[in-house]
């Protein structure tokens, strides 16, 4: 039984297709969505650099949130938003056990304005290591 959905978000139209895909699936499983986007700070990290990349990400995706949440409206649902500073292999798999997600749904590549971050290397190690069901949206 699918109970918590991940999303990968980060702007992009494969992006907004997985979001979709996982409201579809979420009102046929009464659900929770909870969208993950993830800022990558230049390696190595420094404190200053990992703060100034959190505060643009924030500002970038309060901007994209808005419609997300209007989309899930439709279907009844309030999805949680979460942004984390990190790889984001790691931070999507890390997020998927800390909350004991049944599946994480994410684009096939995305490109953001904050960063490239959903890549083909990216959705094989989410595939690799996540611990539940992973689904690539095309």
């Amino acid at each position: 039984m699918i109970k918590k959905i991940l999303v990968a978000y980060d702007g992009s139209k494969n992006s907004d297709k997985a979001f979709d895909f996982a409201l579809d699936i979420a009102s046929k499983y009464k659900a929770k969505v909870t969208v993950l986007s993830v800022a990558r700070p230049s390696e190595p990290p420094e404190d200053v650099e990992t703060e100034a990349a959190l505060e643009n990400a924030i500002e970038h995706f309060e901007k994209l949130y808005p419609i997300l949440k209007n989309k899930a409206k439709k279907y009844s649902i309030v999805p949680q938003f979460l942004i984390r500073v990190g790889h984001p292999a790691d931070q999507i798999v890390n997020l998927a056990n800390e909350e004991k997600t049944s599946m994480i749904i994410m684009g096939h590549r995305g490109k953001s304005v904050v960063a490239r971050w959903l890549l083909g290397s990216i959705s094989k190690r989410v595939l690799s290591y996540a611990r539940c069901t992973v689904s690539i949206v095309r």
